[in-house]
Protein backbone atom coordinates (compact mmCIF):
# COMPACT_ATOMS: atom_id res chain seq x y z
CA UNK A 1 0.00 0.00 0.00
CA UNK A 2 1.66 3.70 -0.71
CA UNK A 3 2.76 5.49 2.56
CA UNK A 4 0.81 6.16 5.39
CA UNK A 5 1.93 10.18 4.78
CA UNK A 6 0.22 12.57 3.26
CA UNK A 7 2.13 14.28 1.15
CA UNK A 8 2.96 18.35 2.42
CA UNK A 9 2.46 19.09 -1.39
CA UNK A 10 -0.97 17.81 -1.92
CA UNK A 11 -2.13 14.69 -3.55
CA UNK A 12 1.27 12.88 -5.31
CA UNK A 13 1.29 13.34 -8.71
CA UNK A 14 -0.52 10.14 -10.53
CA UNK A 15 1.60 10.24 -13.42
CA UNK A 16 -1.59 8.43 -14.44
CA UNK A 17 -2.29 7.91 -18.79
CA UNK A 18 -5.51 9.16 -19.69
CA UNK A 19 -6.01 12.41 -18.46
CA UNK A 20 -4.53 11.36 -14.69
CA UNK A 21 -2.79 14.75 -12.97
CA UNK A 22 -2.03 15.74 -9.91
CA UNK A 23 -4.17 17.75 -7.77
CA UNK A 24 -3.10 20.52 -5.23
CA UNK A 25 -5.89 20.42 -2.62
CA UNK A 26 -4.78 18.86 0.39
CA UNK A 27 -1.98 20.86 1.85
CA UNK A 28 -3.66 24.01 3.38
CA UNK A 29 -5.87 22.06 4.81
CA UNK A 30 -4.79 18.75 6.35
CA UNK A 31 -2.08 17.68 8.20
CA UNK A 32 1.34 15.96 6.89
CA UNK A 33 0.48 12.68 8.24
CA UNK A 34 -2.19 10.88 9.69
CA UNK A 35 -2.88 11.29 13.37
CA UNK A 36 -1.84 8.24 15.51
CA UNK A 37 -4.21 5.16 15.53
CA UNK A 38 -5.49 6.70 12.23
CA UNK A 39 -4.85 3.14 10.42
CA UNK A 40 -7.17 0.40 10.66
CA UNK A 41 -4.77 -2.47 11.83
CA UNK A 42 -7.39 -5.00 12.39
CA UNK A 43 -11.27 -6.18 11.33
CA UNK A 44 -13.33 -4.52 13.14
CA UNK A 45 -14.29 -7.52 15.15
CA UNK A 46 -11.46 -8.08 16.50
CA UNK A 47 -11.60 -4.53 17.67
CA UNK A 48 -15.20 -5.54 19.70
CA UNK A 49 -17.40 -4.35 16.84
CA UNK A 50 -19.41 -6.04 14.82
CA UNK A 51 -18.44 -6.10 11.00
CA UNK A 52 -21.31 -3.41 9.89
CA UNK A 53 -20.38 -1.41 13.35
CA UNK A 54 -17.66 0.47 11.69
CA UNK A 55 -18.23 4.13 11.02
CA UNK A 56 -19.80 5.73 8.02
CA UNK A 57 -19.61 8.90 7.09
CA UNK A 58 -22.36 10.76 4.79
CA UNK A 59 -21.03 13.56 2.41
CA UNK A 60 -23.52 15.59 0.86
CA UNK A 61 -24.47 18.77 0.05
CA UNK A 62 -25.79 19.27 3.36
CA UNK A 63 -22.60 18.67 5.40
CA UNK A 64 -21.24 15.54 6.65
CA UNK A 65 -23.11 13.24 9.00
CA UNK A 66 -21.76 10.96 10.96
CA UNK A 67 -22.98 7.48 11.38
CA UNK A 68 -22.53 3.55 11.58
CA UNK A 69 -22.32 1.29 8.31
CA UNK A 70 -25.38 -0.83 10.31
CA UNK A 71 -27.58 2.60 9.30
CA UNK A 72 -26.58 2.60 5.78
CA UNK A 73 -29.96 2.30 4.76
CA UNK A 74 -31.36 5.38 6.77
CA UNK A 75 -28.95 6.91 4.15
CA UNK A 76 -30.53 6.33 0.75
CA UNK A 77 -33.92 6.63 0.18
CA UNK A 78 -36.63 3.78 -1.99
CA UNK A 79 -35.91 3.49 -5.49
CA UNK A 80 -32.21 3.67 -5.30
CA UNK A 81 -29.77 0.98 -6.64
CA UNK A 82 -27.17 -0.13 -4.93
CA UNK A 83 -24.25 -2.08 -6.95
CA UNK A 84 -22.47 -4.56 -5.03
CA UNK A 85 -18.97 -6.17 -6.78
CA UNK A 86 -19.47 -10.16 -5.94
CA UNK A 87 -15.72 -11.07 -6.93
CA UNK A 88 -14.15 -13.22 -4.31
CA UNK A 89 -10.41 -12.63 -2.59
CA UNK A 90 -8.20 -15.66 -3.21
CA UNK A 91 -5.34 -16.56 -0.65
CA UNK A 92 -3.12 -14.63 -3.61
CA UNK A 93 0.09 -14.45 -1.41
CA UNK A 94 2.76 -17.07 -1.81
CA UNK A 95 6.20 -17.62 0.18
CA UNK A 96 8.80 -18.86 -2.57
CA UNK A 97 12.83 -19.18 -2.58
CA UNK A 98 14.79 -17.75 -5.95
CA UNK A 99 17.23 -19.77 -8.01
CA UNK A 100 19.50 -17.82 -5.69
CA UNK A 101 18.02 -18.82 -2.71
CA UNK A 102 16.57 -15.59 -1.98
CA UNK A 103 13.14 -15.48 -0.10
CA UNK A 104 10.07 -13.66 -1.69
CA UNK A 105 6.96 -13.11 -1.32
CA UNK A 106 4.60 -13.62 -4.43
CA UNK A 107 1.31 -12.11 -4.73
CA UNK A 108 -0.75 -13.06 -7.64
CA UNK A 109 -2.13 -9.57 -9.12
CA UNK A 110 -4.60 -10.77 -12.33
CA UNK A 111 -4.41 -13.55 -14.49
CA UNK A 112 -2.32 -11.93 -17.56
CA UNK A 113 -4.25 -10.60 -20.25
CA UNK A 114 -2.04 -11.36 -22.92
CA UNK A 115 -2.20 -15.19 -22.29
CA UNK A 116 -4.47 -18.22 -23.41
CA UNK A 117 -7.18 -18.70 -22.41
CA UNK A 118 -7.68 -15.01 -20.95
CA UNK A 119 -8.44 -13.86 -24.46
CA UNK A 120 -10.84 -16.34 -25.97
CA UNK A 121 -13.49 -15.64 -26.82
CA UNK A 122 -14.86 -18.56 -27.82
CA UNK A 123 -15.02 -19.99 -24.25
CA UNK A 124 -17.69 -20.87 -21.84
CA UNK A 125 -16.29 -18.14 -19.57
CA UNK A 126 -13.85 -16.04 -21.76
CA UNK A 127 -12.66 -14.34 -18.55
CA UNK A 128 -10.15 -17.57 -18.38
CA UNK A 129 -10.42 -17.21 -14.32
CA UNK A 130 -12.57 -20.58 -13.72
CA UNK A 131 -10.04 -22.51 -16.61
CA UNK A 132 -7.00 -21.50 -14.69
CA UNK A 133 -8.49 -21.83 -11.05
CA UNK A 134 -9.42 -25.65 -11.99
CA UNK A 135 -5.94 -26.04 -13.74
CA UNK A 136 -2.32 -27.07 -12.63
CA UNK A 137 -0.81 -24.10 -15.07
CA UNK A 138 -1.66 -20.37 -15.82
CA UNK A 139 0.01 -17.26 -16.52
CA UNK A 140 -0.76 -14.56 -13.94
CA UNK A 141 0.40 -10.57 -13.68
CA UNK A 142 2.31 -10.95 -10.25
CA UNK A 143 4.22 -8.37 -8.06
CA UNK A 144 7.90 -10.46 -6.55
CA UNK A 145 8.25 -9.11 -3.19
CA UNK A 146 11.16 -9.08 -0.86
CA UNK A 147 11.23 -10.76 2.98
CA UNK A 148 8.14 -11.63 4.11
CA UNK A 149 7.01 -15.30 5.08
CA UNK A 150 7.32 -16.19 8.55
CA UNK A 151 10.02 -14.12 10.30
CA UNK A 152 9.78 -11.43 8.13
CA UNK A 153 8.29 -7.96 7.20
CA UNK A 154 4.34 -8.84 7.01
CA UNK A 155 3.24 -8.60 3.20
CA UNK A 156 7.04 -8.56 2.18
CA UNK A 157 8.99 -5.20 0.74
CA UNK A 158 8.29 -3.57 -2.17
CA UNK A 159 10.95 -4.51 -4.70
CA UNK A 160 12.14 -3.20 -8.49
CA UNK A 161 14.55 -5.66 -8.59
CA UNK A 162 15.27 -7.26 -12.23
CA UNK A 163 13.12 -10.79 -12.25
CA UNK A 164 13.43 -11.57 -15.70
CA UNK A 165 13.93 -15.30 -16.48
CA UNK A 166 13.55 -16.03 -12.55
CA UNK A 167 12.51 -19.46 -11.63
CA UNK A 168 10.67 -19.24 -8.09
CA UNK A 169 9.97 -22.52 -5.95
CA UNK A 170 7.08 -22.15 -3.60
CA UNK A 171 5.67 -23.55 -0.44
CA UNK A 172 3.41 -26.40 -1.50
CA UNK A 173 5.38 -28.02 -4.14
CA UNK A 174 4.57 -25.19 -6.93
CA UNK A 175 6.65 -23.18 -9.26
CA UNK A 176 6.69 -19.33 -11.01
CA UNK A 177 8.43 -19.70 -14.17
CA UNK A 178 9.22 -17.61 -17.18
CA UNK A 179 8.93 -14.48 -15.55
CA UNK A 180 8.97 -11.66 -18.15
CA UNK A 181 8.37 -8.19 -17.88
CA UNK A 182 4.75 -6.31 -18.39
CA UNK A 183 6.52 -2.44 -18.98
CA UNK A 184 5.31 -2.04 -14.81
CA UNK A 185 7.91 -0.71 -12.84
CA UNK A 186 7.19 -4.03 -10.46
CA UNK A 187 3.97 -6.33 -12.01
CA UNK A 188 5.91 -9.37 -13.97
CA UNK A 189 4.01 -11.84 -16.25
CA UNK A 190 4.71 -15.14 -14.86
CA UNK A 191 4.02 -19.33 -15.36
CA UNK A 192 2.44 -20.30 -12.28
CA UNK A 193 2.92 -24.43 -11.75
CA UNK A 194 0.99 -26.44 -9.26
CA UNK A 195 0.49 -30.01 -8.24
CA UNK A 196 -3.11 -29.47 -8.03
CA UNK A 197 -5.78 -27.18 -9.33
CA UNK A 198 -4.96 -23.94 -8.55
CA UNK A 199 -7.86 -23.05 -6.13
CA UNK A 200 -7.32 -25.92 -3.94
CA UNK A 201 -3.85 -25.36 -3.62
CA UNK A 202 -4.24 -21.43 -3.41
CA UNK A 203 -7.04 -22.39 -0.25
CA UNK A 204 -3.91 -24.84 1.53
CA UNK A 205 -0.61 -23.05 0.79
CA UNK A 206 -1.74 -19.46 -0.32
CA UNK A 207 -2.50 -16.39 2.49
CA UNK A 208 -4.86 -13.01 1.74
CA UNK A 209 -2.51 -10.55 0.56
CA UNK A 210 -1.63 -8.50 3.70
CA UNK A 211 0.53 -5.12 4.29
CA UNK A 212 2.54 -4.75 6.93
CA UNK A 213 0.28 -1.89 8.87
CA UNK A 214 -1.97 -5.00 9.87
CA UNK A 215 -1.60 -6.06 13.57
CA UNK A 216 -1.29 -9.61 12.75
CA UNK A 217 -1.97 -12.60 9.86
CA UNK A 218 -5.43 -12.38 9.57
CA UNK A 219 -7.15 -15.00 8.37
CA UNK A 220 -8.90 -15.15 4.54
CA UNK A 221 -12.23 -15.23 6.19
CA UNK A 222 -11.39 -11.77 7.10
CA UNK A 223 -10.81 -10.62 3.43
CA UNK A 224 -13.96 -11.77 2.26
CA UNK A 225 -17.20 -10.08 1.50
CA UNK A 226 -20.65 -12.04 2.81
CA UNK A 227 -21.98 -12.06 -0.42
CA UNK A 228 -18.86 -12.90 -2.70
CA UNK A 229 -19.81 -15.31 -4.94
CA UNK A 230 -17.35 -16.07 -7.56
CA UNK A 231 -13.12 -16.50 -6.65
CA UNK A 232 -10.82 -14.08 -8.91
CA UNK A 233 -9.90 -10.92 -6.83
CA UNK A 234 -6.61 -10.70 -5.73
CA UNK A 235 -7.49 -8.06 -2.60
CA UNK A 236 -10.92 -7.96 -1.26
CA UNK A 237 -13.34 -5.24 -2.83
CA UNK A 238 -12.95 -3.79 0.61
CA UNK A 239 -15.81 -0.97 0.39
CA UNK A 240 -18.24 -4.03 0.81
CA UNK A 241 -16.74 -5.27 3.87
CA UNK A 242 -19.32 -4.16 6.15
CA UNK A 243 -22.70 -4.71 3.55
CA UNK A 244 -24.27 -8.13 6.14
CA UNK A 245 -26.93 -9.49 5.82
CA UNK A 246 -28.19 -7.64 8.61
CA UNK A 247 -27.66 -4.57 6.41
CA UNK A 248 -29.03 -5.97 3.33
CA UNK A 249 -32.36 -6.58 4.44
CA UNK A 250 -32.46 -3.16 5.99
CA UNK A 251 -31.76 -2.39 2.71
CA UNK A 252 -34.59 -4.40 1.26
CA UNK A 253 -37.02 -3.12 4.04
CA UNK A 254 -36.33 0.67 2.94
CA UNK A 255 -37.12 -0.04 -0.50
CA UNK A 256 -33.24 0.07 -2.01
CA UNK A 257 -32.53 -2.18 -4.61
CA UNK A 258 -29.82 -4.21 -4.69
CA UNK A 259 -27.76 -5.38 -7.82
CA UNK A 260 -24.04 -7.09 -8.40
CA UNK A 261 -21.33 -7.11 -10.93
CA UNK A 262 -17.94 -8.94 -11.15
CA UNK A 263 -14.56 -7.10 -11.37
CA UNK A 264 -11.64 -9.22 -10.20
CA UNK A 265 -8.96 -6.69 -8.66
CA UNK A 266 -5.46 -6.88 -8.80
CA UNK A 267 -2.89 -6.11 -6.09
CA UNK A 268 -3.70 -2.29 -4.86
CA UNK A 269 0.11 -1.84 -3.58
CA UNK A 270 1.68 -0.17 -6.96
CA UNK A 271 3.58 3.40 -6.54
CA UNK A 272 2.17 6.32 -7.77
CA UNK A 273 2.67 6.57 -11.76
CA UNK A 274 1.78 3.07 -11.85
CA UNK A 275 -1.66 3.59 -12.12
CA UNK A 276 -4.70 1.16 -12.57
CA UNK A 277 -3.92 -2.35 -14.55
CA UNK A 278 -6.21 -4.08 -16.32
CA UNK A 279 -8.94 -5.83 -14.66
CA UNK A 280 -11.41 -8.50 -15.92
CA UNK A 281 -15.07 -7.14 -15.54
CA UNK A 282 -17.99 -8.40 -16.08
CA UNK A 283 -21.25 -6.36 -15.94
CA UNK A 284 -24.65 -9.20 -16.70
CA UNK A 285 -27.66 -8.12 -18.16
CA UNK A 286 -29.99 -8.09 -15.03
CA UNK A 287 -27.51 -5.43 -13.92
CA UNK A 288 -27.28 -3.29 -16.72
CA UNK A 289 -31.30 -3.52 -16.85
CA UNK A 290 -31.66 -2.42 -13.47
CA UNK A 291 -29.44 0.76 -13.83
CA UNK A 292 -31.59 1.58 -16.69
CA UNK A 293 -35.07 1.36 -14.27
CA UNK A 294 -33.55 3.32 -11.64
CA UNK A 295 -32.27 6.39 -13.62
CA UNK A 296 -35.82 6.38 -15.49
CA UNK A 297 -37.87 5.88 -12.24
CA UNK A 298 -35.72 8.55 -10.53
CA UNK A 299 -33.50 6.45 -8.34
CA UNK A 300 -30.06 7.10 -7.30
CA UNK A 301 -27.38 4.43 -8.41
CA UNK A 302 -25.01 3.77 -5.74
CA UNK A 303 -21.52 1.95 -6.61
CA UNK A 304 -20.14 0.05 -3.89
CA UNK A 305 -16.59 0.62 -4.66
CA UNK A 306 -14.54 1.54 -7.15
CA UNK A 307 -13.98 -1.24 -8.33
CA UNK A 308 -18.00 -1.19 -9.58
CA UNK A 309 -17.54 2.30 -10.52
CA UNK A 310 -14.60 0.50 -13.20
CA UNK A 311 -16.79 -1.77 -14.11
CA UNK A 312 -19.97 0.15 -15.02
CA UNK A 313 -18.13 3.03 -16.80
CA UNK A 314 -16.51 0.61 -19.06
CA UNK A 315 -19.55 -1.01 -20.04
CA UNK A 316 -21.46 2.48 -20.49
CA UNK A 317 -21.19 2.18 -24.34
CA UNK A 318 -24.53 3.01 -25.58
CA UNK A 319 -24.90 4.49 -28.97
CA UNK A 320 -27.18 6.91 -27.76
CA UNK A 321 -24.23 8.45 -25.34
CA UNK A 322 -26.76 8.79 -22.48
CA UNK A 323 -24.11 6.75 -20.10
CA UNK A 324 -26.37 3.92 -19.47
CA UNK A 325 -24.23 0.57 -18.78
CA UNK A 326 -25.14 -2.41 -21.43
CA UNK A 327 -24.50 -6.00 -20.57
CA UNK A 328 -20.66 -6.45 -20.92
CA UNK A 329 -17.38 -8.56 -20.34
CA UNK A 330 -13.94 -7.79 -20.86
CA UNK A 331 -10.62 -6.59 -19.95
CA UNK A 332 -10.60 -3.21 -18.69
CA UNK A 333 -8.09 -0.66 -18.55
CA UNK A 334 -10.02 2.88 -17.84
CA UNK A 335 -8.63 5.36 -15.54
CA UNK A 336 -11.18 7.78 -14.09
CA UNK A 337 -10.30 11.25 -13.94
CA UNK A 338 -12.07 14.39 -12.69
CA UNK A 339 -11.79 15.84 -17.03
CA UNK A 340 -13.43 12.39 -17.79
CA UNK A 341 -16.36 12.53 -15.36
CA UNK A 342 -18.69 9.80 -14.65
CA UNK A 343 -21.91 9.01 -16.50
CA UNK A 344 -23.05 5.68 -14.74
CA UNK A 345 -23.36 6.29 -11.15
CA UNK A 346 -24.85 9.35 -8.60
CA UNK A 347 -23.21 7.95 -5.50
CA UNK A 348 -20.41 5.88 -4.52
CA UNK A 349 -19.41 3.83 -0.82
CA UNK A 350 -15.91 3.32 -0.38
CA UNK A 351 -13.00 3.34 2.21
CA UNK A 352 -10.79 6.50 2.91
CA UNK A 353 -7.96 6.77 0.40
CA UNK A 354 -4.28 8.04 0.48
CA UNK A 355 -3.06 11.05 -1.44
CA UNK A 356 -0.66 9.14 -3.63
CA UNK A 357 -4.15 6.17 -4.48
CA UNK A 358 -5.29 6.77 -8.27
CA UNK A 359 -8.57 6.14 -6.74
CA UNK A 360 -8.62 9.98 -5.24
CA UNK A 361 -9.49 10.97 -8.80
CA UNK A 362 -12.20 9.00 -9.21
CA UNK A 363 -13.63 10.19 -6.04
CA UNK A 364 -12.86 13.83 -7.07
CA UNK A 365 -14.92 12.72 -10.39
CA UNK A 366 -17.83 11.73 -8.70
CA UNK A 367 -17.95 14.29 -5.44
CA UNK A 368 -16.37 17.56 -7.08
CA UNK A 369 -13.63 18.62 -5.72
CA UNK A 370 -15.00 21.12 -2.52
CA UNK A 371 -17.35 18.39 -1.48
CA UNK A 372 -14.22 15.52 -1.36
CA UNK A 373 -12.24 18.35 0.80
CA UNK A 374 -15.01 18.90 3.27
CA UNK A 375 -15.23 14.85 3.96
CA UNK A 376 -11.30 13.91 3.92
CA UNK A 377 -11.12 17.66 6.79
CA UNK A 378 -14.38 15.51 8.72
CA UNK A 379 -13.37 12.21 8.79
CA UNK A 380 -9.73 13.50 10.05
CA UNK A 381 -10.85 15.86 12.51
CA UNK A 382 -13.56 12.57 13.65
CA UNK A 383 -11.27 10.32 14.13
CA UNK A 384 -12.16 7.82 11.32
CA UNK A 385 -10.08 4.64 10.37
CA UNK A 386 -7.97 4.34 6.97
CA UNK A 387 -7.44 0.91 5.06
CA UNK A 388 -9.25 -2.01 4.49
CA UNK A 389 -10.89 -3.15 7.89
CA UNK A 390 -11.37 0.65 8.36
CA UNK A 391 -14.19 3.14 8.39
CA UNK A 392 -16.57 4.07 5.21
CA UNK A 393 -17.35 6.95 3.07
CA UNK A 394 -20.66 7.61 1.47
CA UNK A 395 -20.39 10.08 -1.44
CA UNK A 396 -24.00 11.78 -2.03
CA UNK A 397 -22.61 14.98 -4.20
CA UNK A 398 -26.72 15.69 -5.19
Amino acid sequence: MPSAGLASTGLASAGLPTGGRPSAWLPTRLPTELPTGALATAPAEARGLARDGVRLLVAGPDGPRHRHAAALADALRAGDLLVLNTSDTLAAALTGVTRHGERVEVHLSTLDPAAEPATDRTRPDPSGYPAALASTRSRWIVEIRTGGGPGGVLGGEPSEVDRAAESIRLAGDGVLRGVRPTGSRRLWSAELVTPVPLLGWLTEHGDPIRYRYVSARWPLSAYRTTYADTPGSAEMPSAGRAITPRVLRRLHARGVRVAGLLLHTGVSSLEAGDGPHPEWYEVPPSTAAAVAATRADGGRVIAVGTTVVRALESAAVSPTGDGRPVARAGWTDLVITPERGVRTVDGLLTGWHEPAASHLLMLEAVAGRQLLVDSYAAALAGGYRWHEFGDLHLILPR
